[in-house]
């Protein structure tokens, strides 16, 4: 019996073919159908894997919030059922222009949020990540 669902799931070696890796991983995972759980996203297309907005942080997380917002929907929830985010940043001056475009897109939801700054993220052209945590709100009579 299967309790998840593995929503777009890839692996590594497609993703990172430069690299020696084979990693069979997902953008989003749900848990027992309440929790969601969604990859560390960037400003990445989705269907192409293409970087975007290169050298633009806040161009990069408005790309990472839109690939969440389209992940949960996928996985049957929406941006106001996030309860936690994580945000990475590889240098502390992207912080104003990267927490305005996530609190545009998560207005009015009060997330808990964590931020951190890295020395790194998995390509040199990525300035930003975000992962999120949401639930599947059960259907009310």
């Amino acid at each position: 019996m299967t309790v998840h669902t593995r929503v777009r799931p890839f692996n590594t070696k497609d993703t990172y073919p430069e690299q020696k890796l084979d990693n069979d991983l997902c953008q989003t995972v749900v848990a027992r159908g309440t929790m969601v759980f969604v990859r560390g996203q960037i400003g990445q297309d989705l269907d192409t894997a293409a970087s975007v907005a290169i050298g633009d942080a806040a161009g990069q997380t408005e790309r990472a919030m839109s690939n969440i917002a389209t992940l949960l929907r996928e996985a049957g929830s929406e941006l106001e059922h996030i309860c936690k985010i994580t945000i990475y940043i590889v240098d502390p001056r992207y912080r104003e222009a990267v927490y305005r475009v996530v609190g545009k897109w998560l207005k009015g939801v009060f997330p808990v949020s964590t931020g951190i700054v890295v020395s790194a993220l998995a390509r040199p052209e990525w300035l930003v990540e975000v992962d999120a945590i949401a639930v599947i709100p059960e259907a009310r009579p």
